[in-house]
C-alpha cells in the first residue's frame, strides 16, 4: 500500500509541477529534440505512475518462492488470502477498475484522434490531386492561392504543399528553405508525436502536464524542423521566409511553417541560443531516463524486498 501511495504522490506532483520544470530557463528550445523527449517521457511517467499505483492495490506481494511449482501455488494461496478480507477485495477491484479505466480513456481518445485525422487527410489529399498541380523541380503541390502558404500533409501519399503567394513572394533560395522544413516533419514522423499529444491532453484536459504538452511538443517539433532546415540553409534566409509565411494558416490535419509560432521561432533562428553543453544534454538524458524508471522502482519495490528477504535471509 505504501508503495501504491508513493506512486500516486509521485504523479500528482509531476502532473502539477512537471510544466514549471520542463520549461525552466527554456532549456528546451536550446535542444528541441531532448525537449520533446522529455514531455513524452513525463507524460508517460504520470499515466504509468497512476496506471501502476491502482494495479498494486490488485496485486499483493508475498515472499518469493524458490521453484516454478512453489510459485503457481503461492500465487493460488496469496490471492485466496488476499482476498478474504471486506476491504481488500473492495480495493483489489477499484484498482483494476481505475487502471483499465485509465488505459481504455487514453486508447479511445487516441484511436479517435488518428482516425478522425486519417479521414480528413484523405478527403483534403483528394481535394488536392483535383486542384494542384505538382512541381517536379520543387518535389511538391502547388495552389492557386494569393496568400502565402506552406505546409505538408503526411500519410500514405505524403504531400508538401505550397501556395502561388509562397512562390510569388519569396526567392527561391527562400523557396527551398521552407520545402526542408515541412520535409523535416515528414522525415521525422512529427505528426505521430503530435497526434498523441493531442490525444492525450484531451483525454485529460485538467491535468496541468497533459494539458501543457499538447501545445509543448508541437512547439519544439516546429523548431526541430527550423533546425533541420538551417543545416542546408542559412537561419537568416529561413527566418526571412518564415516572417512571409506566418499568417499562413494550414489545414488543421496538416503541419505548416506558419502558424501562431512563427514569428517566435523567427525571433529564435536570428538570435540562436547556444546549443546545450555535454553536461547539459546528459543531465537531460538521466532525466529522461528517469522519469522512464522512477515509476517502475517504486512498483517494483516491494517485490524486489520480498525477494531478498527471501533469497538473502536478513531483513530489508
Amino acid at each position: 500500500m505504501s508503495a501504491a501511495v508513493a506512486l500516486l504522490v509521485y504523479s500528482v506532483l509531476l502532473s502539477t509541477l512537471g510544466p514549471r520544470l520542463l520549461r525552466a530557463r527554456h532549456w528546451a528550445e536550446r535542444a528541441p529534440w531532448l525537449g520533446v523527449l522529455a514531455w513524452q517521457a513525463a507524460v508517460a511517467s504520470v499515466i504509468g505512475g497512476m496506471v501502476l499505483a491502482e494495479l498494486m492495490l490488485a496485486v499483493p506481494i508475498v515472499r518469493a518462492p524458490h521453484g516454478l511449482s512453489d510459485l503457481l501455488a503461492a500465487c493460488r494461496i496469496m490471492l485466496r488470502v488476499h482476498y478474504e478480507g471486506a476491504p481488500q477485495p473492495v480495493a483489489g477491484y477499484a484498482g483494476l477498475l481505475v487502471a483499465g479505466g485509465i488505459l481504455l480513456w487514453i486508447s479511445a481518445h487516441v484511436l479517435t484522434t488518428f482516425v478522425t485525422i486519417a479521414v480528413r487527410r484523405r478527403r483534403h489529399a483528394r481535394t488536392l490531386t483535383m486542384v494542384a498541380r505538382r512541381r517536379r523541380d520543387l518535389e511538391a503541390l502547388v495552389v492557386e492561392y494569393d496568400q502565402p502558404l506552406a505546409y505538408c500533409l503526411p500519410g500514405r501519399p505524403h504531400y508538401v504543399v505550397v501556395s502561388t503567394g509562397v512562390l510569388d513572394r519569396l526567392e527561391d533560395e527562400q523557396v527551398s528553405a521552407v520545402l526542408a522544413h515541412e520535409r523535416a516533419h515528414l522525415a521525422g514522423r512529427h505528426d505521430l508525436a503530435i497526434n498523441i499529444a493531442i490525444a492525450v491532453g484531451r483525454a485529460f484536459p485538467a491535468v496541468p502536464l497533459l494539458r501543457a504538452a499538447k501545445t509543448e511538443i508541437p512547439r519544439l517539433l516546429e523548431m526541430r524542423a527550423d533546425d533541420v532546415a538551417a543545416r542546408e540553409h542559412d537561419r537568416v534566409t529561413l527566418a526571412a521566409a518564415l516572417v512571409t509565411v506566418a499568417e499562413g494558416r494550414a489545414p488543421t490535419m496538416a503541419l505548416g511553417a506558419g502558424g501562431g509560432t512563427a514569428l517566435l521561432r523567427v525571433r529564435r533562428l536570428l538570435a540562436p541560443h547556444n546549443p546545450l553543453t555535454r553536461i547539459e544534454r546528459l543531465t537531460g538524458s538521466v532525466g529522461i531516463a528517469m522519469f522512464v524508471t522512477l515509476p517502475l522502482a517504486l512498483a517494483a519495490n516491494p517485490a524486489v524486498t520480498a525477494l531478498l528477504e527471501r533469497h538473502c535471509h536478513f531483513p530489508v
